[in-house]
């Protein structure tokens, strides 16, 4: 057979992944929701809030981005993860702001 660019104790194993961001712009003024979706390291479909539906990739990733668009309780339920980020962010950034520690030009005493 033909060597795999995988090592051998990743041959033969499928891999289905899907990673979720949140991106933020001035704050929480400009949040943004995205999740992608991967198979074998070949990204299928995505779906992007700005969109507001999945595009696919392939053409399985078209198959199922048709189907999971024909749902609008689904749609609505992405839609509504820009919220949740938004709430997010404010919990983390007043975590975060009141952790600064002293500026590189001062010394400890």
């Amino acid at each position: 057979g033909t060597p795999s660019d995988l090592s051998p104790a990743h041959s033969g194993v499928l891999q289905y992944v899907f990673k979720s961001e949140c991106t933020f712009a001035n704050s929480i003024d400009r949040v943004r929701f995205v999740e992608r979706h991967f198979y074998n390291r070949q990204q299928l479909m995505h779906f992007d809030s700005d969109v507001g539906h999945y595009v696919g990739h392939t053409l399985y990733g078209e198959i199922q981005a048709r189907n999971r668009n024909n749902l609008p309780e689904k749609l609505e339920h992405k839609q509504a993860v820009v919220d949740r980020c938004r709430h997010k962010y404010e919990i983390l950034e007043q975590f975060l702001m009141n952790r600064r520690g002293p500026s590189p030009s001062q010394s400890p005493p």
